[in-house]
């Protein structure tokens, strides 16, 4: 039996063979489950955040678990031809790889200096959590592996700092600072993409896709472009044309030559923006 299908393999089908048999093939899942170990409580909050409460006392802040949703959310979006899709998913990416290798520089330059130690003959090593927390990781895009590589680094960066102050390597003040300031440029990072999924996937703009930005859109595509523009800024014509694309996207459209120039050719912008309402807008 096994001959008679290599046989038949690469000829043409026959009654005794089906078309196509790949539906045979299962989907790719993981053997075993991913996971992420954090050491700091300083990450664990960061991969977390904080919802708010009914009363409205504690103030939310926006954590990787929201941001890796977010990005997924938005990723599966450009599956659309959405261009602001495209450029949200660009930009957040830009800014994971931006903070990691901030982390990445300024972890060789401590491990540097602890390696000159020891030629010295004082040797200090890194602290570690005597009880880590492993959690499994669920990601459905690849938005969220880079989110949780971002934070393994910021935690060992964490690690590396407070190690640092207790063992007289730093101040008190810098050790705080030092964590502050890269804390605050994450949680930035966090709150962009949020802000752009609460109006990408509002009635008005979910549809958006690039034939709005061509002649002949029609009043509906000219509102979406326009409220995109106010809400977002004027999208750049490397993303429009597809020029510039995120890493990782759901968009299978191919335009055709014609369709190319016409979208290098097409207005960043339609109708007045300041012409529209706010429930237009939104």
């Amino acid at each position: 039996m096994a001959q008679a299908d290599a046989q038949t393999a690469d000829g043409p089908p026959t009654a005794a063979t089906p078309r196509d048999r790949t539906h045979d093939v299962g989907q790719l899942a993981d053997e075993a489950p991913d996971t992420m170990t954090l050491h700091t409580r300083d990450a664990f909050r960061l991969f977390l955040g904080r919802r708010s409460n009914a009363a409205g006392q504690v103030v939310s802040i926006a954590g990787g678990v929201r941001f890796a949703a977010t990005l997924k959310a938005i990723w599966y979006l450009s599956e659309n031809d959405n261009p602001y899709a495209d450029w949200m998913l660009i930009r957040a990416y830009a800014g994971v790889a931006n903070l990691r290798g901030q982390l990445a520089t300024a972890i060789r330059e401590r491990e540097a200096a602890i390696a000159s130690l020891k030629q010295r003959g004082l040797a200090l090593s890194v602290m570690a959590s005597r009880s880590p927390k492993t959690v499994e990781l669920g990601f459905r895009s690849p938005y969220g592996y880079a989110t949780a590589d971002l934070l393994v680094e910021y935690d060992y960066f964490v690690r590396m700092i407070k190690s640092l102050v207790l063992k007289d390597r730093m101040s008190d003040a810098d050790g705080h600072a030092a964590i502050r300031q890269i804390t605050r440029r994450i949680r930035t990072l966090f709150l962009e993409p949020i802000r752009w999924e609460r109006y990408l996937f509002r009635e008005v703009l979910r549809p958006l896709c690039r034939r709005d930005f061509l002649e002949g859109a029609g009043p509906e595509g000219e509102k979406r472009v326009a409220a995109a523009v106010a809400l977002f800024g004027e999208l750049p014509r490397e993303v429009l044309t597809g020029a510039s694309a995120p890493r990782h996207t759901r968009r299978r459209v191919r335009p055709t030559e014609a369709e190319l120039r016409l979208l290098q050719q097409a207005p960043l912008t339609a109708a007045d923006p300041a012409a529209l309402s706010e429930a237009e807008l939104i």
